[in-house]
């Protein structure tokens, strides 16, 4: 009897959590960070303001819980992705640039996670929940290139990050211009053959 006492209060918190995060993406991506108040996101999930704060510290421990589930996902998409265009090493880093872009193509998404994460948690902070999820995924598909002879040595630390840097400008683009920021970074990719 404790037993699935303790799993349906475990359960509870879960649900309790999820929609608080769940009713917070939705807010944040439409109305921004600045825009959301905690009254709004605790009647949209259908929670207490002493739900709320017994989860999360404050707004900001909200915000930064949907920060890193929106890059999980983001991550996620990035590797699934598939790519028949091009054979050898290249392949993936060209699947995971569209998977990246398509999966960047939410608007909230683009809000939450380019406009207001740098500026609400500091770029440091971004990095550090970037590094969780997709910077690895690109640090070993550069590495991998590189270790298979597909691309030129560069060093590669430096190479992500600039590559990241890309890949959000791009993200940021109208969606009439990703077409055309799609192509020029596989010409850059593949101008980095070796």
């Amino acid at each position: 009897m404790q037993g699935n006492l303790r799993r349906s209060q475990s359960e509870r918190r879960e649900q309790t959590q999820r929609a608080l995060v769940s009713a917070a993406r939705a807010l944040f991506a439409e109305k921004g960070f600045a825009g959301t108040s905690t009254p709004e996101i605790v009647t949209a999930a259908g929670v207490t303001r002493g739900a709320l704060y017994h989860h999360f510290a404050d707004k900001l421990a909200l915000f930064e819980a949907v920060v890193e589930e929106e890059h999980l996902l983001v991550s996620m998409s990035i590797n699934a992705a598939e790519s028949d265009e091009e054979p050898g090493p290249i392949k993936a880093l060209l699947a995971g640039c569209d998977a990246f872009l398509n999966a960047m193509q939410d608007s909230g998404r683009r809000q939450i996670m380019l406009i207001d994460a740098p500026a609400v948690l500091g770029r440091a902070k971004v990095d550090e929940i970037d590094a969780r999820h997709g910077m690895e995924t690109l640090v070993c598909g550069l590495r991998d290139a590189m270790d298979a002879g597909a691309l030129r040595k560069v060093p590669v630390e430096a190479l992500a990050q600039l590559f990241g840097a890309m890949f959000d400008r791009a993200a940021l683009a109208a969606p009439e211009d990703v077409a055309d920021y799609r192509k020029s970074i596989k010409a850059l990719i593949r101008g980095l053959k070796a």
